[in-house]
């Protein structure tokens, strides 16, 4: 099926044949992406009197039990409720069924090379996406400007990241404050990492607070908040996807929660006047 769009004037095309899955695939029995040192995402059987859920022990279907961790476990989706007391069920957020979307790459750097900054506990050697670099790659989309959702694929892109454990020796990239400041202009964030902040920040979790403007420190959702904005982390973009403009259908299961795990979908927009 094909799709016209009209964006800022412009006219583009979408073909829903070309869609492309972002999620990382969770693989309950294998290799899978963790963050933070959570336990591992698994599937049992489930059993019950006089019932077993696999047809290979003599059940008549197959039922299984799942155990995960939303926000560590492979790709997610989180709303406001991350980091503050009110439940906003992250999968009654989205009423739009597509969302123009830029896509950019961006080289990580360390904080002290880029002389950025970031609260708390700075660290020279830290790796971030930095701000002038963000700079640099949506100075290269000028559609970005009318786009509510952006997806940032890091580099270098190795496929590691759909099964890469991050621990406190190998910790995560994150964004510099400057960074995020530049992504208030977004609804929708997705990012090929596990945690838009530092992965040891005391707990502070400075750049959600900032993506959804709640103070520092708060817990409450005030009239200035973006309380209908989400974040998603963990996704993987293949290097065969370029960088530009793309419709992206969010698909999230109604969890009444504040995470669940994802499923964005992007089609590529092509300009036909």
């Amino acid at each position: 099926m094909k799709l016209t769009v009209s964006l800022n004037g412009c006219t583009y095309r979408a073909d829903t044949e070309q869609a492309q899955n972002i999620a990382i695939p969770l693989n309950f029995d294998g290799a899978q992406p963790n963050h933070f040192g959570a336990p591992v995402a698994r599937a049992e059987t489930l059993e019950a009197e006089g019932f077993v859920g696999d047809t290979r022990r003599g059940g008549s279907c197959n039922v299984s039990q799942l155990t995960l961790v939303p926000h560590c476990n492979g790709t997610h989706t989180e709303s406001v409720s991350h980091i503050v007391d009110e439940l906003v069920p992250v999968g009654e957020l989205l009423s739009p069924l597509l969302l123009p979307c830029v896509v950019v790459s961006v080289k990580a750097e360390t904080l002290g090379s880029c002389n950025e900054s970031y609260t708390p506990n700075p660290e020279t050697g830290d790796l971030v996406v930095s701000g002038r670099r963000l700079a640099e790659a949506l100075s290269q989309q000028p559609m970005a400007n009318y786009c509510q959702a952006i997806v940032i694929r890091t580099l270098p892109n190795d496929e590691d990241k759909c099964r890469r454990a991050y621990t406190e020796g190998q910790p995560p990239v994150f964004f510099s404050s400057e960074a995020m400041e530049l992504l208030l202009t977004f609804d929708h964030l997705l990012v090929d990492f596990p945690s838009v902040d530092k992965m040891y920040d005391d707990g502070a979790l400075d750049n959600h607070h900032r993506f959804w403007q709640i103070a520092a420190g708060s817990h409450s959702i005030d009239s200035g908040a973006r309380s209908e904005c989400t974040i998603t982390e963990m996704v993987y973009v293949a290097d065969s996807m370029a960088d530009g403009l793309y419709l992206l259908n969010l698909q999230i299961p109604a969890f009444r929660t504040d995470a669940a795990p994802s499923r964005p979908v992007l089609m590529p927009l092509e300009e036909i006047e």
